[in-house]
């Protein structure tokens, strides 16, 4: 009996890992054939979306698409909403609301919410659940519940080349310079000038470059290392392929 058992056993596992096996091949198929790109939008309509932009599946809440343009080679990861209007089947007008540069990457569970104008400037990265509004809720009336009085809207404009930390929030009205960096979880407010880092919540900067004197307060880290002359990028992404690469031993 003992030895029965541990043959049964064996086929269990050998049957559960071809199940598992299956399960992840169909999976990838379903995240490949369901991503939008600019040859396959699937049911979405953007009023842009660029060459190399590609929107992981599952997508989160996408709605007023038309008033929507993606630049080229975004990155957007699963469950990210992207949104215009307050609510779908809107006439929003001409203009596009909602703006992407080239090179934009938003991480999984991003939300973006632009009922009025969002701008997010060319090779911006944000980290995984990072959201970024232009609407916010009133309380001015103590007698009314909040969510039933009118929300305020202010545009926001994030420069490029921003780095937006996991779960940072952008309010409405925030004006991101260039190159800005955004800690993990602040809160971003108002004016943030071009190559400052800000923290907290509400944000405020903790470092900013000074042409002259350079990063100010110091960085404490060491300079990164430099990809040597001469590495062409076929050579890169030979490198990170053998990266990817299950090790063969044991």
């Amino acid at each position: 009996m003992p030895k029965n058992r541990k043959l049964f056993s064996s086929l269990a596992l050998r049957r559960r890992a071809v199940a598992s096996g299956a399960v992840h091949r169909a999976w990838a198929w379903v995240q490949e054939t369901g991503a939008v790109t600019a040859q396959h939008p699937g049911r979405l309509r953007f009023g842009r979306i660029g060459a190399g932009t590609r929107l992981a599946f599952p997508q989160g809440t996408v709605f007023g698409e038309a008033w929507i343009e993606l630049g080229d080679h975004c990155i957007i990861g699963e469950q990210v909403t992207l949104t215009a209007g307050l609510m779908p089947g809107l006439d929003l007008g001409s203009d596009t609301v909602l703006t992407l540069g080239d090179g934009v990457v938003l991480g999984r569970g991003s939300h973006v919410i632009a009922d009025t104008t969002v701008s997010i400037g060319s090779d911006t990265y944000c980290g995984p659940y990072v959201y970024i509004t232009s609407t916010n809720h009133s309380y001015d009336d103590p007698h009314e519940p909040v969510g039933r009085q009118w929300p305020r809207m202010e545009p926001v404009v994030i420069g490029p080349g921003c780095w937006i930390g996991t779960g940072a929030v952008i309010l409405p009205g925030a004006r991101l310079g260039r190159n800005v960096v955004v800690a993990a979880g602040a809160v971003v407010r108002g004016e943030v000038p071009d190559r400052a880092v800000v923290a907290g919540a509400p944000a405020r900067v903790v470092r900013s470059w000074d042409p002259e004197a350079g990063w100010q307060p110091p960085l404490r880290t060491p300079a990164p290392v430099p990809i040597p002359e001469g590495v062409t990028p076929e050579q890169l992404a030979a490198v990170a392929l053998l990266l990817e690469e299950p090790s063969g031993g044991a």
